[in-house]
């Protein structure tokens, strides 16, 4: 009795493996692949990829091909609409023939840095914010609802929804919140 009971957890596990064998993680090389067919250039050439996706990052894995817009503000934006993650990708700066830049200036390619406290209320209580993580290799935000009043280098409690618990963040400007923590390199 014991080695069919033994025998039939076996053969239960063996026919649950492909279920377990499916991809848990979005694939970050196929997400460099899509940025760089979108975007025109592959990684390190001008107008594309500053650097590979950060393989710290655990997307869930879309199942569908993730979108890719851009390039926008010096990035292109990779989206999974069903699962509702986005990330940034930043991009190079490309030079055409007359040696200007026809991606974003310079600026956007370089973290953004919050401007000193000031006194100015810029984004007030119930506000719809953008609360975004990252550094200089990859973006992720997420829209959420501001819990206070807060002027700009001030932190501030957001919350995603009135059940969920609130999330600490700095205020950069009108709309925008930054997730303290990551280093700006």
């Amino acid at each position: 009795m014991r080695e069919v009971t033994m025998i039939a957890v076996l053969l239960v596990g063996m026919s649950a493996s492909p279920v377990f064998a499916q991809q848990k993680f979005e694939n970050l090389d196929r997400i460099d692949g899509l940025v760089a067919m979108t975007v025109g250039a592959n990684l390190g050439e001008p107008g594309g990829p500053v650097s590979p996706v950060d393989r710290r990052l655990r997307l869930a894995a879309c199942p569908e091909v993730p979108d890719v817009q851009g390039p926008v503000f010096g990035a292109a934006i990779v989206q999974c609409k069903t699962l509702g993650w986005r990330i940034r990708v930043p991009l190079s700066v490309s030079l055409q023939g007359s040696g200007t830049p026809s991606a974003a200036p310079a600026s956007y390619m370089r973290p953004r840095t919050v401007a000193p406290a000031s006194r100015e209320i810029v984004v007030k209580k119930g506000d719809p914010v953008q609360l975004v993580a990252g550094g200089a290799a990859f973006q992720v935000s997420r829209m959420m609802i501001a819990d206070e009043d807060g002027a700009a280098g001030q932190m501030i409690r957001v919350r995603e929804d009135r059940k969920s618990d609130p999330v600490l963040a700095q205020v950069v400007e009108i709309g925008i919140v930054r997730a303290p923590g990551f280093k700006d390199f």
